[in-house]
């Protein structure tokens, strides 16, 4: 959702407008403008191929690459592979999928900065390796009546998850707040570069050695204004992202994303929903999820309803796309919830609805949960085309009100961009990237070049130093 707009600026504000806005500039006049904007492109079919960017002083002071990943909660992503039961690792990678858009969840939709080519991102999480265990086997064998005090007894304390013979675990495994201090961390290692420009793509990679684990893909947007929301969809390099488990014989898990929606502009009240279909398939396992997000409730009322199933598929023959078309003896787990607060999950093929409250466990609460801090190297340390350095300025500006520096300096960055393109067209040059392998593939699955394994295998080590490598 964070890249609505590209980089290149064909409508951006003068300094003179900026400067005029600078001292009071209030959420009405931020929407009213925003509003004006989006008009002029009604009906354009990919907002992300005009290439226009916002004034600053409606730019949230987060640089694009920063503010796009998906490690809101990163002990759902450490608890990856953990179970020993495929059908468990799948509701694992599902906790995971459930946790990734907290910030959409919890905090105000924003546009961050436009991302210039070769750009880039590092940083750490430190996670507790705490994530309750998921063991549906257990519930099979729970005699009658043993869920219903479980139900009670979570209320108080955090469970260890299902089959841990714990009194307070068969309701609830879903992870808790991310500790600002764990006391046994997992560390967890991010890299992402803007690798093309036209269309704007940016390439990622989050590695877990400790946990035989690692996740890549591109993230691309396309976006169409309809005149009373924005969709954004993904782009044609998007193809979701690729989680491998490599203590599991490396199974490999494709997460595709949804189309989202953000509503609200007219009213001033913003809000993201999403109404559409999702899908997690592993060939290695065989066993597929379907999502389904459901837009709009009655009278128009965003729901945030959720409803989806895991069953047994075939790769070589996946055609099933629709809950509906799973038979039923296929279906072995099914889900629901409404994905801004909590979603639960089933063993078996009957409707979820059907199950007694005691049975039905909760995979994620998102009530207590907020985004989880990232630790990122020195501002010493840091390079002149790393996102928080190459938007600094930008950033200080914005935070001092100063909208017409902000916007001056965001125009300077941008026509150094603009520059360097001109200079290698006439060069006859063609840019690569420097920690991955190609800009875009169609697979979707990007590889690190030697210089990105290097600057990953440092952060591992907490070690942020770039000399050698750049």
């Amino acid at each position: 959702m964070s890249g609505w707009f590209s980089s290149a600026p064909s409508s951006a504000a003068t300094p003179a407008d900026a400067n005029a806005a600078e001292d009071h500039v209030s959420d009405g006049s931020k929407l009213k403008t925003f509003i004006g904007i989006l008009k002029k492109f009604i009906g354009v079919s990919d907002l992300a191929a005009v290439r226009f960017s916002l004034p600053s002083q409606l730019l949230e002071p987060t640089p694009n690459l920063e503010y796009w990943n998906y490690l809101d909660s990163p002990s759902a992503f450490a608890a990856i592979g953990t179970a020993d039961e495929p059908v468990d690792r799948m509701l694992e990678v599902l906790r995971f999928w459930f946790t990734k858009d907290l910030k959409y969840a919890k905090g105000k939709p924003c546009k961050p900065y436009n991302s210039c080519l070769g750009e880039f991102f590092r940083c750490n999480w430190e996670t507790e390796d705490n994530a309750p265990r998921i063991d549906t086997s257990a519930l099979r064998k729970s005699p009658p009546g043993s869920s219903s005090s479980s139900m009670k007894s979570a209320k108080s304390a955090i469970p260890a998850g299902l089959g841990s013979n714990d009194p307070r675990a068969a309701s609830t495994v879903s992870v808790t707040q991310s500790a600002a201090n764990p006391t046994k961390p997992v560390r967890i290692s991010y890299l992402t570069e803007q690798t093309s420009h036209h269309p704007p793509v940016s390439a990622f990679y989050i590695d877990c050695p400790e946990k035989g684990l690692h996740a890549k893909g591109f993230d691309q947007i396309t976006a169409k204004f309809t005149g009373t929301s924005i969709k954004v969809m993904p782009g044609e390099h998007n193809l979701g992202i690729f989680i491998t488990v490599d203590r599991r014989d490396h199974e490999t898990y494709q997460l595709t994303h949804p189309a989202a929606h953000l509503g609200g502009i007219l009213t001033g009240a913003l809000s993201v929903s999403v109404g559409d279909m999702c899908y997690i398939t592993c060939p290695e396992t065989k066993l597929k999820a379907i999502l389904r997000y459901y837009n709009d409730g009655w009278l128009g009322r965003t729901t945030n309803k959720m409803e989806g199933i895991i069953f047994r598929y075939d790769p070589e023959n996946d055609n099933k796309t629709q809950i509906k078309e799973v038979p039923l003896e296929d279906i072995l787990i099914r889900l629901g919830g409404a994905w801004k607060e909590k979603i639960v999950f089933t063993v078996g093929n009957k409707p979820l609805e059907s199950h007694p409250p005691e049975k039905q466990i909760t995979i994620i609460d998102i009530a207590p949960l907020s985004v989880a801090p990232k630790v990122v190297p020195p501002a010493d340390k840091q390079l002149p085309n790393e996102s928080l350095q190459l938007w600094s300025e930008v950033t200080k500006a914005i935070h001092a009100k100063q909208f017409g520096r902000a916007t001056t300096v965001k125009q300077e960055l941008e026509e150094a961009q603009r520059e360097k393109a001109r200079e290698r067209e006439k060069n006859g040059e063609t840019w690569t990237p420097v920690f991955f392998e190609q800009a875009t593939d169609k697979a979707g699955k990007p590889s690190l070049t030697e210089k990105g394994r290097e600057v990953l295998k440092r952060a591992q080590a907490g070690n942020w130093d770039m000399s050698g490598i750049l």
